[in-house]
């Protein structure tokens, strides 16, 4: 599990498309490649990437962009913002 700097927010990809660790390596040199990206790893077995990243200087659109760059689909997320910011829970979108 990614740890959250103060101020970072934190997204979970859904990513279709991926087939093998090379695809991985691929959407992970994507999305690190956004200035704002802390840290991102990215699953093949469970299809999904999480992404630290300070929303001052990148946004999920973008992120989401960066995937589809690379070649792959991302077909939804869920969103966490820092604590103190908003109520319990996680926003989940899809």
């Amino acid at each position: 599990m990614l740890q959250q700097p103060h101020g970072d927010e934190y997204v979970m990809l859904r990513i279709e498309g991926m087939h093998c660790h090379r695809c991985e390596q691929a959407i992970q040199r994507a999305l690190k490649a956004n200035p704002g990206v802390s840290e991102a790893e990215v699953d093949f077995a469970s299809g999904q990437a999480s992404v630290l990243y300070d929303p001052a200087q990148v946004k999920v659109r973008q992120l989401v962009d960066a995937v589809t760059q690379a070649g792959y689909r991302v077909s939804g997320f869920s969103q966490r913002q820092p604590a103190g910011e908003r109520g319990e829970g996680d926003k989940v979108r899809g």
